[in-house]
């Protein structure tokens, strides 16, 4: 696009490649390069955790110091990492310890988060002020004070906030709000109080501008008292600012036919390759080697959200139609001692690895059949997008980005050529069996297979459509502040 790019900061508490915990990493590491293309020069602003400094290799430039950060020394340093350009707040106070970004590494939360995740959003409105951005994308509760302090200061700067999951709130006790050198105001209905307490993200739903979302369906789920978490009174009231655009991926990063993790590398003319890939995850899992068995996998976090009790109340389904089941992920104890306890009773037909290993990963989407994420809420999710571009065809409740993102292979979708998986409700674990058997149904007929596994890889899964919309949020933001 043509004329002077809109500079936008990014802040968020994590990117890829930098430090990642989750889907958001993804989000804020894909967006600056999608956006480019639309006119908008993005900058991404994280905390000075271990990895993110050393990142840096060719060194920082210190551009502001902030003296006297929530007790301690901090400087705002800039430098260009895996071709981003970045800001770090470097305050080896609040973040220059061991764990991930907001536990410790005994899996406790850090006791002082509320501390270091304000002093994150002061550092992000002074480097929005001081820098001369256009517009400020903040997410997540972590970024949450930020429009806050961008309206406290008098500055003109629009903020758009993205709600990642509603579910992480951010919410602190009353007593925390004077360390957070806000006025008295702020401290009421219209602003940070929260049932009494703190809340940081009602703070970017309340204080920005505009906000969205990352899916229309989960746009519309949390504005009803089922999804709203206690926010949807709020975001009801905001909803004309309110909005749902969907997560992409970064299809370079994410291509089967130039993926190096993989045992076999494919696209959709060369699907057959895909059976390599099978034949290692199963040996990878402890599985029945064995080509003609449908393989599922699930790939996340073992959670009640995630709906991994529902995949072990299904396991009669499963294996009583001749499949085997691929779990990769860790999480909630119980669950986690009940996949270990499927894994040894079934060795074989179900395998598990607790904990996470990237290349393993990328062999589930590349060589399983079927991908499971049956989760009871999802606000967007990544995996069925992975699974979609690698040809494993997912089997998602119908709920959030999940019903947003998978076409159901019913008889008329069928009959169209346009199914891309297979979606149910309600969130059972009745139904998730029955959809998975109805999947290996068609599983059994190679053609219909194969019509459905063009379908899913030929889906654009890219970030390009959702950029745009965020283009256009950002100056229409900018024109209503002029």
């Amino acid at each position: 696009m043509s004329g002077t790019p809109l500079r936008v900061l990014a802040v968020a508490s994590e990117g890829f490649p930098f430090i990642k915990t989750g889907g958001l990493a993804d989000v804020v590491g894909a967006l600056p390069a999608a956006l480019a293309p639309e006119g908008v020069a993005v900058t991404t602003l994280l905390p000075g955790y271990p990895p993110v400094m050393a990142a840096a290799v060719a060194g920082f430039e210190t551009v502001e110091t902030l003296p006297d950060l929530f007790g301690g020394h901090a400087r705002l340093l800039a430098a260009r990492m895996a071709g981003r350009e970045m800001l770090v707040v470097d305050a080896p106070h609040l973040f220059a310890r061991g764990g991930s970004p907001y536990q410790q590494p005994g899996g406790a939360e850090w006791g002082d988060n509320a501390i270091r995740f304000a002093a994150f959003g002061y550092a992000a409105a002074q480097a929005a002020r001081r820098m001369g951005f256009d517009a400020v994308h903040a997410h997540d509760w972590q970024a949450g004070l930020t429009p806050a302090y961008l309206r406290y200061s008098g500055s003109a700067i629009p903020t758009l906030f993205t709600i990642h999951n509603l579910a992480f709130q951010g919410r602190y006790p009353a007593t925390l709000f004077s360390a957070l050198g806000l006025p008295s105001e702020a401290f009421q209905t219209g602003g940070l109080e929260y049932f009494g307490g703190v809340g940081y993200l009602k703070s970017g739903i309340w204080f920005s501008d505009r906000i969205t979302t990352v899916s229309p369906g989960y746009a519309a789920e949390i504005r009803t008292p089922q999804g709203g978490m206690g926010l949807d009174g709020l975001l009801r009231g905001r909803g004309a600012e309110l909005c749902g655009v969907l997560n992409g991926l970064d299809t370079e990063e994410w291509d089967p036919a130039a993926d190096t993790r993989l045992s076999a590398r494919f696209n959709a003319a060369t699907a057959d390759l895909r059976q390599r890939n099978k034949l290692e995850l199963q040996a990878r899992m402890g599985l029945n080697q064995d080509a003609g068995a449908p393989l599922l996998a699930f790939v996340g976090r073992l959670a009640w959200q995630k709906g991994v009790d529902l995949i072990l109340e299904a396991l009669p389904f499963i294996l009583g139609q001749g499949a085997q089941l691929a779990i990769l992920g860790s999480g909630e104890p119980e669950l986690e001692a009940r996949v270990h306890g499927a894994t040894a009773s079934l060795a074989g037909r179900v395998g598990s690895f607790l904990g996470f290993e990237e290349g393993l990963a990328r062999l589930c989407y590349g060589g399983a059949d079927i991908f499971l994420m049956p989760s009871r809420f999802e606000p967007c999710g990544l995996g069925q997008l992975c699974a979609l571009r690698y040809g494993a065809l997912p089997v998602v409740s119908h709920v959030g980005g999940l019903g947003d993102t998978v076409i159901d292979a019913n008889e008329m979708a069928l009959a169209a050529g346009t199914g891309t998986g297979f979606t149910f409700a309600p969130v059972t674990a009745e139904m998730l069996g029955l959809t998975i058997e109805r999947a290996i149904g068609l599983y059994r007929d190679p053609t219909a297979w194969a019509g459905l596994q063009a379908n899913a890889m030929g889906c654009d899964v890219s970030w390009a459509r959702s950029a745009r919309r965020y283009a256009t949020l950002f100056r229409e933001m900018v024109a209503a502040r002029a």
